[in-house]
């Protein structure tokens, strides 16, 4: 099946943000892809703006939009956005918090969303003042191949993977906004092969590209690991699309001689 990656760096234009992503998706499908995977934030970069004032329910124009293009070029998208969740009082003041949601859209109109369950609370910043967390675990099945969805942090979580992987999926997409500093990009690296290995099942991590500005929001270095760790195909620090065949028939023959997911 083969699947591309997107890599692109968005801003705080929500309209710009679309115009990369149905010029990324349809270049993939010219090249047959059967999927296109996005980054975290493709809707919003973090940074540029609120995002509560760009945040939209499923049935809203953004989503409707790539449904569209899915529909047209017969691809499944897969993208980050934000939607409305609740308020939320920090220190006196009422936050409008947002989901930090990725949506897998098929061609046939299937939208299938997982919010991100594990927020970015730590070293100071706490995500979860303007983020809601999520509670549920989600997969889906496309073209016959069973895929599951997590995002960004979540990959400091390898039980999540493990549960994905107990839960079918032989192929789990992580969008990431991987903000830059002092070995973030070697711990990305490591950490999506750890992922990989933790479920035996490939992980396919698209970033967003590595800004030159003071706080870039992201390294890049987009992915394809095998269920083994192994790196099939990797970009640079810049806006890139790849494009991999990926074999998820690979998997079982992987869990076969290392049959790890379900010994907890």
């Amino acid at each position: 099946m083969k699947i591309a990656i997107g890599q692109i760096g968005t801003d705080a234009d929500k309209t710009a943000n679309f115009a990369l992503v149905a010029q990324a998706v349809i270049t993939a499908a010219m090249n047959h892809a059967r999927l296109i995977l996005f980054p975290e934030a493709t809707m919003r970069a973090f940074g540029t703006g609120r995002l509560d004032e760009i945040a939209e329910p499923l049935d809203g124009p953004f989503v409707s939009a790539l449904a569209g293009l899915a529909k047209n070029y017969n691809i499944a998208i897969v993208v980050g956005m934000f939607r409305p969740a609740d308020q939320h009082v920090v220190s006196g003041r009422t936050i409008n918090r947002v989901y930090n949601t990725t949506v897998a859209i098929c061609p046939d109109g299937t939208v299938v969303h997982y919010d991100k369950i594990h927020t970015y609370d730590a070293f100071g910043y706490r995500e979860s003042d303007t983020i809601k967390p999520g509670k549920n675990l989600v997969t889906f099945t496309y073209n016959a191949v069973t895929f599951g969805l997590a995002t960004c942090y979540d990959l400091r979580f390898p039980q999540q993977f493990r549960q994905l992987a107990r839960r079918g999926a032989d192929i789990i997409l992580v969008p990431t906004s991987w903000a830059d500093g002092p070995g973030k990009l070697q711990q990305r690296q490591l950490l999506i092969r750890a992922r990989a290995l933790d479920a035996t099942s490939w992980v396919i991590a698209a970033d967003q590209t590595h800004h030159a500005t003071s706080h870039p929001r992201g390294v890049g270095h987009s992915a394809f690991v095998q269920p083994d760790g192994m790196i099939a195909l990797e970009a640079g620090p810049n806006a890139q699309m790849l494009l991999y065949d990926v074999d998820p028939h690979l998997v079982h023959r992987i869990r076969e001689k290392l049959p790890v997911i379900y010994g907890d």
